[in-house]
């Protein structure tokens, strides 16, 4: 095992349990409102819902799991074209 390999292991573990975690963070959304006639974008909430931390939370998943999907792909093409 090489030293890329070594490194892009402990990046992929630790872009996983980031993922977990920022995944348990995030609040349930249940959209019930919507339903009853009650949900209004005009609030305060509809309009800064993306200053939220639960908005930076879902954007630092979103952010995670691409670098994951990234990562992963490149360790497995290393391993093919590099192979010795």
């Amino acid at each position: 095992m090489g030293v890329f390999e070594i490194i892009a292991g402990a990046l992929l573990l630790v872009a996983s349990i980031f993922i977990i975690i920022t995944v348990l963070m995030q609040e349930h959304k249940n959209n019930l409102s919507s339903v009853t006639g009650t949900a209004s974008q005009d609030s305060y909430y509809g309009k800064n819902k993306y200053r939220t931390k639960e908005a930076r939370l879902a954007l630092f998943t979103k952010i995670a799991a691409i670098a994951f999907f990234v990562l992963a792909l490149a360790v497995n093409l290393f391993g093919v074209f590099f192979k010795k």
